[in-house]
């Protein structure tokens, strides 16, 4: 299949021929940056990990050229910036199992300008290869604008394909905003209590993140862990770790406009605010 940019790629970790590692995918991330889709689609990644009949694979739609550098990065070019990133996205395919991980490779302004239509052929192009259960992006109410933006274009691309192509279910996950605007009855929850060896090593990979002066590996895991611990006030914690998505599929089946559906939520949660208040009043 052949990507817009000509800078594009797939990676196979395990060196199958790249239509063989597309149309095995069951599971399928679409994330804004090199490590996005190891802390929001996770679950994704959990599912598939050593699984024979499920394999994840990732979509980075940036270059990820406009990061953090301090210490050993410092004085690193954009250009060895996206270099070293994609090395990184890599290696934590390659330690994740991935089926593939795909660069589209566009520059943050391409996939926030409503007008750019290319990204949205390129996730259709892979949505129709992949033909994924279920797809892993971002959530609507996260504070970058990137990340939202790539969402966007997911949901944009999917509402253009035939109902054959379409996943069974779509979920907006956590990343730069949790879900805590949501009711606990409203979220999907995700357990993936085993392995936290590799859901750490997977975001420890990022060094030129981390190093840059933001620790997502302890972050990441920290609130899983926390997820898990305040999902139920009054019981015992049936996990270790959660992580929480809201579901999206709404918006494609039934074509939903995606600020109701979202602010519908809000309005819930402050309803639920209110009404609480009220009570103690």
């Amino acid at each position: 299949m052949k990507l817009t940019k000509p800078t594009s790629e797939i990676f196979i970790p395990d060196g199958i021929d790249v239509d063989k590692a597309l149309e095995r995918t069951t599971h399928l991330g679409i994330g804004a940056h090199p490590d996005d889709l190891e802390i929001m689609g996770y679950a994704g990644i959990y599912e598939c990990f050593l699984k024979k009949d499920k394999w994840f694979t990732g979509v980075v739609t940036t270059n990820g050229v406009g990061s953090l550098r301090t210490g050993i990065y410092a004085n690193y070019t954009d250009d060895e910036m996206q270099k070293i990133r994609r090395i990184e996205q890599k290696k934590a395919a390659i330690v994740g199992e991935y089926s593939a991980v795909i660069f589209l490779d566009y520059s943050s302004s391409e996939i926030k300008s409503p007008q750019s239509t290319d990204p949205i052929e390129d996730i259709k192009q892979l949505i129709i290869k992949t033909k994924p259960q279920i797809i892993y992006t971002h959530n609507p109410a996260d504070k970058h604008d990137t990340h939202v933006a790539t969402m966007i274009k997911t949901l944009i691309a999917l509402k253009q394909l035939p109902k054959e192509f379409l996943p069974q279910k779509i979920y907006g996950c956590e990343c730069w905003r949790d879900l805590d605007w949501m009711l606990d009855e409203d979220k999907i929850v995700f357990d993936v209590s085993e392995r936290d060896n590799i859901a750490m090593s997977l975001v420890g990979l990022f060094d030129s993140q981390i190093s840059g002066g933001k620790r997502y590996d302890l972050a990441t895991i920290a609130r899983r862990r926390a997820n898990a611990t305040f999902y139920a006030s009054h019981n015992v914690d049936i996990a270790t770790y959660m992580i929480y998505a809201i579901d999206l599929t709404p918006v494609i089946t039934e074509s939903l406009d995606i600020i109701e559906y979202t602010t519908q939520f809000i309005e819930r949660f402050k309803n639920d605010v209110i009404q609480r208040l009220k009570k103690m009043m």
